[in-house]
Formats: structure tokens, C-alpha cells, sequence
């Protein structure tokens, strides 16, 4: 009788589990539906990633992205809602459900579209190298038995496995939570660089009057835009109409002119 009883049980959760298969297939794309009915756009970010999303003294979130979202949310009618997570587990937050986007200097990669629909690129990024000022290396070659730092979870990891050969050059390479801590290691000399985005390497050091320096040579030149689950077509749709939008009326532009001083973005 157990035996059947077990039999029973494992025929139901298999006939369940092709039937949540083909939903997960054929089901309907409400996902923009959910957020008007909802009334609000919940945006996952890595809050330690200035210009793009970061704290400011007041230990509000603000950001070039920040503005971008909440002008994008308030044309959609909806209200946003900022939702830290930690970078290493963001599709996880945003498979889960607990969020409804990635918005945070997102780096389109081929690994990443497997799994994630992304918008159209709205800003151009390169992967870089950061040093002291005073440091003795020029290029990436002189790298050779050095220690690297970067963000765990970033497309500076990807950037780096990309180059089997340099990796295999250096002496270490050491995983942290975010940048803003990696310029706190490269600055007591626990490490002797940092690979990581120029355009937060470039902001960084104009901000903090620091005495760094960014190498000429780029490990890989890369486009940022916004993630969202890989079936979320309509969501996804409505914020490129959105950028778009901005893009034509100048909005958007004038949002870029406020954090950089200068038209940055590549949607025209």
C-alpha cells in the first residue's frame, strides 16, 4: 500500500510540474499589466555604485538611473520603488518576483541575455583598469604578479575570464562586495588595482579629488541597460517606448547634462 500511496504522489507532482512547464511557456505576458494594476515599478539596484545609484549624505538613494527610472515610472503612471539587493544574488531577486527590474549600471553580456531580456542600451561602458596616481604601472602588463580587486558578481568578472591569459599574469585577484570598498583596498595598498566600470571609475575620482588614475588599455568595451525576467516582453516594451520618448524630447539628455556634464547616452 505505501508503495502505491508513493507512486500516487510522484505521478501527481510530475503531471504538475509538465503543467507549470507549459505555462511557464505558452502563459500570457502580463508583467506590465501587474505593475499599472500594482501602481508601482520595483526597481532592484546595488546602492554603492555612484553615478548610477548610490547613497548620498542624507542616505537618500540618488543617481543618474534614480532620475532616469523615476521619470520612466512617473510617464508610466506608476510610482517606483527603490529595492537594494545584493549584486551577487540579483537574478535571484529578480526571478523571485521580488523585484521587477535590474536598474543599476547593468551591463548587457551574452551570458547574461540567456537568461535576461534587456532593454535597448542607453549608455556606453568600458571595463577598466585604476591605480594610484604614484604607481609604477602603465599598462597591463605590468600587472604581471599583482593583486586585482573588483566587484563580486560584475561584468568586471566576466571582463577578466575573458582574458585567460592576463588573469593567469596576475598574482591574485580579490572579490568585494562593491567599488566603493575596492577604492578603500587599492587606497591602504591591499591591493594595486581595480577592475571595474569607467564611467563609476571616471565620476568616482572626479567626486573624491582622489589621486587616481585609469589605465589607457580597457579589458572590454560593454552597453548598459535594464534587466527583466526573460518572458517580461510587455514590461520591457514599455520602458524602451518610455526611453525613447525621452531621448526624442530631450529629457533624457538633460538628465545626463545634470550628472555628467554632458550627453553620455546612446539612444537618438
Amino acid at each position: 500500500m505505501l508503495k502505491k500511496v508513493i507512486a500516487l504522489v510522484l505521478s501527481v507532482l510530475m503531471i504538475g510540474s509538465v503543467f507549470l512547464a507549459g505555462c511557464s511557456k505558452t502563459g500570457k505576458d502580463d508583467s506590465l499589466t501587474k505593475v499599472k494594476q500594482s501602481g508601482e515599478l520595483i526597481l532592484g539596484l546595488d546602492d554603492a555604485f555612484p553615478p548610477m545609484g548610490f547613497r548620498d549624505e542624507n542616505n537618500k538613494i540618488v543617481g543618474f538611473d534614480i532620475d532616469v527610472a523615476k521619470e520612466v515610472a512617473s510617464r508610466m503612471g506608476v510610482k517606483l520603488t527603490l529595492q537594494p539587493i545584493d549584486w551577487e544574488a540579483k537574478e535571484l531577486e529578480l526571478n523571485s518576483g521580488a523585484i521587477d527590474c535590474i536598474w543599476s549600471g547593468f551591463s548587457i553580456t551574452e551570458d547574461r541575455k540567456a537568461t535576461i531580456t534587456f532593454s535597448e542600451p542607453y549608455m556606453q561602458n568600458r571595463q577598466v583598469v585604476v591605480v594610484l596616481g604614484d604607481s609604477g604601472i602603465q599598462s597591463l602588463a605590468d600587472l604581471a604578479g599583482k593583486t586585482l580587486c573588483l566587484q563580486a558578481g560584475s561584468s568586471a568578472a566576466d571582463a577578466l575570464a575573458s582574458k585567460p591569459d592576463f588573469k593567469a599574469s596576475l598574482g591574485s585577484v580579490v572579490e568585494l562586495s562593491d567599488n566603493v570598498t575596492a577604492f578603500m583596498d587599492l587606497e591602504s595598498g591591499a591591493s594595486d588595482a581595480i577592475l571595474m566600470d569607467e564611467i563609476v571609475a571616471a565620476y568616482y575620482i572626479t567626486q573624491n579629488d582622489k589621486n587616481y588614475r585609469i589605465l589607457d588599455e580597457s579589458l572590454a568595451n560593454e552597453s548598459y541597460g535594464v534587466g527583466f525576467r526573460k518572458a517580461d516582453l510587455a514590461l520591457c516594451a514599455e520602458v524602451n517606448k518610455q526611453l525613447d520618448a525621452m531621448a526624442a524630447d530631450g529629457t533624457l539628455k538633460q538628465i545626463s547634462m545634470d550628472w555628467f556634464g554632458k550627453d553620455v547616452t546612446v539612444i537618438k
